[in-house]
């Protein structure tokens, strides 16, 4: 959680919305990410009220700190047509 130090403070709306909608608090994936603010030292993510369903089926969809790997496919060249195709 010592991220969520880190992040921009909640404003009063934010604050607000937070406590009206039953917001919870971050799970330790979400650190770094660029939706979190801050109130109290807890850290709340400003665009989904529980961060922690986001994350039970892989990755959350609005993780601004978390990269896609894409697995990357080896295509097997057949050698003839390769040198046939490098002088175009």
């Amino acid at each position: 959680m010592s991220d969520a130090l880190n992040a921009p403070a909640a404003d009063a709306a934010t604050l607000a919305r937070f406590s009206k909608f039953g917001f919870q608090p971050i799970v330790d994936k979400c650190n770094g990410c660029a939706h979190v603010r801050a109130n109290d030292g807890v850290g709340f993510c400003n665009s989904y009220a529980n961060p922690s369903s986001k994350w039970s089926a892989g990755m959350c969809n609005f993780a601004t700190h978390a990269k896609i790997e894409k697995a990357k496919e080896s295509k097997s060249i057949n050698p003839l047509k390769a040198s046939k195709r490098g002088g175009k």
